[in-house]
């Protein structure tokens, strides 16, 4: 380590015996108690994470252990975050240059405690202890006692154990495919997916001689895929991690993970929780939220000089609803308490209250429509005000249903459908003269069949948007098609907010590759936003524009510009962010929706604010004549 500078050397030996003070007095005062309490400053606790920021395992578990560490200091605490990127950059040379950079960042600021995530951040901050954080307390988390072991740890060095069996994911696929004849095992090229590897053969090497075993590795994502597609329907697939393809190509395990279980013929496993909504079936896996409250919870006690032992935490089998459904595998079949994500709710979990409703309402009308027979004859004269009243009932009925919908589909349903009623309430009253007229009432009811088939036409537009979809339906359209069906979904929103519409859209076909509901729903989201934004502003300025263009030979450029209050600069970086709103009512999921539809498709989206007020959202997508 490179020597300090004189005026800097001599701060640090004043601050050591102002503390060795500090300590000393705390000693006497607490009868000499073990636990050394940090005087005059807040705790300092550095976070480890193995690789870099996207890894989901790492973020998740380091994020829940800051959150607990924060509630459980009210924020007195001094928290910093290192990653690794051990993954991109194994060598040793760029291993002994983050310690060398570590050790002069933190040469004022010594961390108390070091929680290290995973197996290699702690051989990292074991092997450079003295450099970096030579008092500290080291508490790590992420792996078994069998790694521990192999790592040699002084005692001193404290865990969190967990067990990623892969045996355990193979117990729930055996229970799921009983009938099962081929073991696919899937991992990558990195160091890392290889310790996986050789693992799942120690531990599968009893259990894998049931099937006809196959270990694919050594391959090219691109390979993988084409063997997942591949497989026989009679097959148990198990994912482990892909880090690094065999060209050296980087990834994310989940990322990689989508890309063969798209083409996989196959059902998938897999180990890490996180996997879950990417194309597994489930698995066995320690949740990383329980690993970060866990490794958390010894810092606390760590800092507050408390004696802190080894600890484990147990696994939980997953599974995925919609991958069950797709697969054709029982639920029934799942081990008991099985966290099962992705379920759709049964029609009165969804609309308990509206069924609730309805229940009543017809068993009101039902009650009146009794009374009515019995005192037909002796009430005969209000007749026709009881009928009118049951007429009413219906309309009742018939708003409430209407009520489930938005309120721009009900103002647009009720013009066809008020015709229908007029046109009725003539043709009742024709029908009751002396010498009804007979081409009157035709003409009547053509009106009525064609209001009819208007009401039924919207209805079947926005069909599709309504309904719940298992898989990406991929097809190549016009986006302007996609622009102009939101705009006839939107029209009557825009009236009621005095919102003027309009479209300014490229001359020629702009062709993509998507889920054409998908883009219609990231489109009616930036454009419900933007006429949020627009309520405060003159109704005169209320403009809400579309715009579709060419961007270069390979692209397609949407824009949704607004009139509104604009984006406050602080929150052009984050508002993409899940949960992350400016609306009081807002749930801050519709952006960051859009975010997640558009980078499925290949695409990039951001936003701006215009020059002359108010904000434009743009998004671009590959078109499809260039993929």
């Amino acid at each position: 380590m490179l020597c300090d500078p004189p005026v800097r050397s001599q701060r640090r030996a004043q601050n050591a015996v102002r503390f060795l003070v500090a300590i000393l007095i705390a000693i006497f005062l607490d009868g000499g108690s073990a636990a050394a309490e940090i005087v005059g400053r807040s705790p300092r606790v550095l976070i480890l994470h193995p690789y870099d920021e996207r890894l989901p395992a790492s973020s998740i578990a380091g994020e829940n252990a800051r959150n607990r560490l924060i509630e459980a200091t009210s924020g007195n605490v001094d928290l910093f975050s290192e990653f690794l990127d051990l993954s991109r950059f194994p060598e040793e040379a760029h291993i002994d240059r983050m310690a060398g950079y570590m050790s002069e960042k933190y040469v004022d600021r010594r961390p108390d405690v070091v929680i290290a995530l995973g197996e290699s951040a702690t051989r990292f901050i074991v092997n450079n202890r003295k450099a970096i954080a030579p008092d500290a307390k080291i508490v790590f988390c992420g792996f078994g006692r069998d790694s521990a072991s192999k790592l040699n740890l002084p005692a001193d060095v404290i865990g969190v154990f967990s067990e990623f069996a892969i045996a355990k994911t193979l117990e729930l696929a055996r229970a799921l495919q009983p009938d099962a004849k081929h073991l696919f095992i899937i991992g990558g090229s990195a160091a890392f997916d290889r310790i996986w590897l050789d693992s799942a053969r120690t531990d599968l090497a009893v259990a894998s001689k049931d099937y006809a075993t196959i270990y694919l590795e050594g391959l090219a994502i691109d390979e993988f895929a084409e063997r997942a597609s591949r497989f026989p329907p009679d097959s148990i697939v198990l994912f482990l991690t892909i880090l690094a393809d065999s060209t050296g190509r980087n990834f994310l395990p989940k990322d990689a993970l989508g890309i063969v279980a798209a083409k996989a013929s196959a059902p998938i496993y897999g180990p890490y929780d996180t996997y879950v909504g990417q194309g597994v079936v489930g698995g066995n896996s320690v949740t990383f939220e329980s690993l970060g409250n866990a490794v958390a919870g010894l810092a606390l006690d760590a800092l507050a000089g408390k004696p802190i032992t080894d600890i484990e935490v147990p696994q939980t089998f997953f599974a995925d609803a919609r991958q069950l459904k797709r697969w054709g595998l029982s639920e029934s079949s799942l081990p008991a308490e099985t966290a099962l994500s992705f379920r759709e709710p049964t029609l009165w979990e969804q609309h308990g209250d509206l069924v609730a409703g309805a229940i009543a309402l017809v068993a009101l009308q039902a009650l009146i429509i009794t009374g009515l027979l019995f005192e037909r004859r002796r009430r005969f004269a209000a007749e026709g005000e009881s009928s009118l009243r049951l007429l009413e009932l219906v309309h009742m009925n018939q708003s409430a249903t209407a009520g489930a919908l938005s309120a721009s589909i009900a103002h647009e349903l009720n013009q066809p459908l008020g015709a229908i009623l007029s046109n009725a309430e003539a043709a009742e009253t024709i029908l009751k003269g002396k010498t009804p007229d007979l081409d009157l009432i035709q003409q009547i009811l053509a009106d009525i069949r064609d209001d009819d088939q208007r009401a039924g036409d919207i209805i079947l537009r926005l069909r599709g948007m309504l309904k719940k979809r298992s898989e990406i339906d991929w097809q190549e359209f016009d986006l302007n098609e996609v622009v102009d069906g939101a705009i006839c979904i939107l029209r009557a929103e825009a009236a009621k907010k005095q919102v003027a519409v309009s479209a300014e859209q490229s001359g020629r076909r702009l062709p993509v590759r998507a889920d054409k509901v998908h883009l219609q729903q990231v489109i009616l989201n930036l454009a419900t936003n933007a006429m949020d934004a627009m309520v405060e502003s003159v109704t005169a300025n209320r403009k809400l524009v579309f715009q579709t263009a060419l961007q270069g030979d390979t692209k397609v450029e949407m824009s949704i510009s607004d009139t509104g209050r604009g984006i406050p600069k602080d929150h052009l970086d984050s508002i993409f962010d899940a949960f992350h709103t400016t609306k009081p009512t807002g749930t801050g999921l519709g952006l960051s929706i859009a975010r997640a539809i558009v980078e499925t498709y290949g695409g990039k989206i951001w936003a701006d604010n215009r020059v002359g007020g108010g904000a434009v959202f743009r998004f671009v997508l590959p078109l499809a004549e260039a993929t």
